[in-house]
């Protein structure tokens, strides 16, 4: 029977858990070294970490030594079933000395001919992050000091999980908001854009986004968008919807019909998502716009000549809220005519009421060349302050003839 670790064994598992050089390797490699020392200090024959993915209520091998095909495999657990998923569900230390199909989910694990199980909860606060198992090939009792040990591997295995999964989320996210909004607007007969997109300093990626499409009937297609939320979840959600707008605009030329067709879609596929949405749809003749308002703020309109205003249009309820029939509004305009789409993120202030951002936003969009009035409004509304919350800023005006 494998002796109790000593406190020479608890310093060493200690060193190889808190050196600075694994800081240096890869999440994988960090799991491998430390897992192979456990295994060596506490005389077991497999030690694995499952992420817990919350989505799914699973657990995922994503390390393993002793017994790497739990990894190769993809091995998971539901949150609750057998060993690991009883673990995870009481969130703290179980030890079971019979392992079969009764009592363990993972066959490999007596299929090897495992005997007893200790498993400790990986937590960061309150939030379950994973389990990690060890297992013997022979009967063995573990001792209150071998529960200690891997508890304090459990925390230390959370910490770098964590970490690695928000580094890597962050990572996509921004990837995949950036490769959906437009790198480079297009050019199209009888109207110029220009366009600013910041991120924001809060933690994780927004869903802020904008899309300029052509139309069948030389039309064209205009979206601002801003997904409730942040990190990868949100820019999922983003790409799904800009993907599912376009592919409604195809089939309707009534905005409002495009959004609640979106609508009908979020609430079926994405129960509990929310978004905010303006979709305009220009002419052929670039001197009228249909436009249809989910829960976003209004476009601003600046006629040549005149004082800007923000469009009249109703404002129905965010894609994700059932509400009553969606509408539509007709706007006209002047050859000559600026309109601005914007995210709250631009007017919006935790200091300040919004009708105060608004109110400077209305002041400063003229009917200039759009790339002076997106430069004279990030000036205005951004000037030398990081912006808390995306912003997207998006400039079109009709050429005067």
């Amino acid at each position: 029977m494998p002796e109790t670790p000593t406190a020479d064994d608890r310093l060493q598992v200690l060193e190889a858990i808190t050196d600075t050089a694994l800081g240096k390797l890869g999440q994988d490699k960090v799991m491998a070294t430390i897992l192979a020392r456990v295994r060596e200090v506490l005389g077991v024959d497999t030690a694995t970490v499952l992420r817990h993915d919350p989505s799914a209520q699973q657990l995922l091998a994503i390390a393993a030594s002793g017994i790497e095909e739990e990894v190769y495999q993809d091995v998971r657990v539901p949150v609750g079933a057998g060993f690991a998923g009883r673990v995870a569900a009481q969130r703290r230390p179980v030890i079971i000395d019979h392992v079969d199909e009764t009592t363990v989910v993972n066959a490999l694990l007596w299929e090897r001919g495992l005997r007893t199980l200790l498993g400790v909860p990986m937590l960061a606060g309150d939030e379950l992050i994973g389990v990690l198992h060890v297992g013997s090939l022979t009967p063995r009792e573990f001792s209150e000091t071998d529960i200690d040990l891997l508890q304090l591997v459990a925390a230390r295995l959370a910490l770098a999980a964590q970490i690695e999964l928000s580094s890597t989320d962050r990572a996509a996210a921004a990837a995949l908001q950036r490769s959906l909004v437009p790198a480079r607007l297009p050019a199209v007969p009888g109207i110029q854009f220009s366009a600013r997109y910041v991120p924001g300093t809060e933690p994780g990626v927004g869903g802020d986004w904008y899309d300029l499409f052509s139309l069948p009937g030389d039309r064209l297609g205009i979206v601002m968008g801003d997904v409730a939320g942040h990190g990868l979840n949100a820019a999922v959600i983003m790409g799904r919807l800009r993907s599912a707008l376009r592919a409604y605009a195809l089939e309707s030329d009534d905005p409002a019909e495009v959004l609640s067709k979106l609508d009908r879609k979020v609430q079926h596929f994405e129960p509990g998502s929310l978004a905010t949405v303006v979709y305009g749809l220009l002419t052929a003749s670039r001197n009228s716009m249909a436009i249809s308002l989910a829960g976003h703020l209004p476009p601003v309109l600046a006629p040549p000549g005149g004082p800007s205003v923000f469009v009249d249009a109703p404002v129905d309820p965010p894609i994700g809220v059932t509400g009553p029939r969606r509408r539509r509004t007709v706007v006209e305009l002047p050859p000559g005519a600026v309109l601005a789409f914007y995210t709250d993120g631009l007017v919006e202030r935790r200091d300040q009421l919004i009708d105060v951002g608004l109110q400077r936003l209305a002041g400063v969009v003229s009917a200039e060349q759009p790339g002076v009035v997106c430069a004279r409004v990030m000036a205005a509304l951004v000037g030398n302050t990081p912006a808390q919350d995306d912003i997207a800023l998006l400039v079109a005006r009709c050429e005067p003839n």
